[in-house]
């Protein structure tokens, strides 16, 4: 591969490892070049990464046999799973152990572990704040990652822990703004006057390949990033100027949201009165400033939404 150095992108045709392979292959004279990690190689994403340039390869989480291929002979890797397919915190640890050990085996100089942090550290179990789910967690996709940690740890794996935020790309998807009465856009979020740390996908990705650039460096760091911490009321805010179209923030509790009953209503209704009950020690964490020495081209949330504006045309 041109004498580049492999990086091995599991969740190559997601939005994390997407945004990822496509940073690397945007580099043209950077070091390094993409295998790109699917379950479905025939996909229109992993053909669409094939003609950019990246390896494509099959493998599957639930098969640590295929990963040692996928790993094979590569510098580095970045490794994320996907725990809103199944949402199953037993299974998302089974795949992240998997990746850990294959990592391991392989060799892998430099592996970036998507994670987050611990809830239960700011909302222990007993505290009756919020519902505990799946026996011991309280925001299971949090919790079963930030305990996964430690399989990287303990196999010996170069890593860098990679913790993310809120996808702003939830405001054009599962979270847009839906119709009032009077016409206008509303976003019903449990969050009251807490800010909101986000990001724009693309640039998780373009964070992770500077972390690849920086290389032993980051290794053994803990990297927390965001793009702008809002209220969700400023958020709303910016699309009223971007979108040339009313949205307004209204409030409502977590055990409301809670009650909405979708298929992960508990889950993100936690993951919401998280944000807002330990949002001084989330957003701290999260140096904006640190963030934007990393990765200079780093969005605000202005700067995203006018990249973004036609996502939102539909509304």
């Amino acid at each position: 591969m041109n004498g580049k150095r492999i990086i091995t992108v599991f969740g190559s045709t997601g939005q994390q490892g997407g945004s990822l392979a496509r940073a690397i292959l945007e580099d043209r004279d950077g070091g390094f070049t993409v295998r790109a990690v699917t379950r479905r190689p025939d996909s229109d994403a992993a053909r669409e990464l094939e003609r950019l340039g990246a390896q494509v390869v099959r493998a599957d989480l639930d098969d640590e046999e295929s990963l040692a291929g996928a790993l094979e002979g590569a510098y580095g890797a970045y490794l994320v799973t996907n725990f809103w397919e199944g949402m199953d915190a037993a299974h998302e640890q089974a795949q992240a152990q998997a990746l850990s050990r294959a990592a391991s085996h392989a060799g892998v100089q430099h592996a970036v572990w998507s994670t987050l942090e611990d809830t239960r550290e700011c909302i222990p179990l007993e505290d009756g704040r919020m519902p505990t789910l799946q026996d011991r967690f309280k925001v299971p996709h949090f919790d079963a990652k930030a305990e996964a940690d430690q399989f990287f740890l303990d196999d010996g794996v170069p890593v860098t822990f990679l913790r993310t935020t809120f996808y702003w790309e939830n405001l054009y998807g599962a979270l847009a703004p839906q119709p009032a009465e009077d016409g206008t856009l509303e976003i019903a979020l449990p969050m009251g006057d807490k800010r909101l740390a986000g990001i724009g996908v693309d640039d998780i990705g373009r964070t992770a390949y500077a972390l690849f650039r920086g290389g032993t460096d980051f290794i053994g760091a803990t990297v927390s990033i965001a793009g702008e911490h809002l209220t969700v009321a400023e958020m709303a805010a910016a699309m009223t100027r971007a979108l040339g179209r009313t949205v307004r923030y209204r409030p409502m509790s977590p055990d409301a949201f809670r009650a909405l009953g979708f298929p992960a209503a508990d889950e993100m209704g936690n993951m919401f009165q998280y944000y807002a009950d330990c949002e001084e020690r989330f957003v701290a964490a999260r140096d904006v400033a640190a963030v934007r020495a990393l990765y200079p081209g780093l969005q605000d949330f202005a700067t995203w939404l006018a990249n973004h504006q036609d996502r939102f045309a539909s509304l």
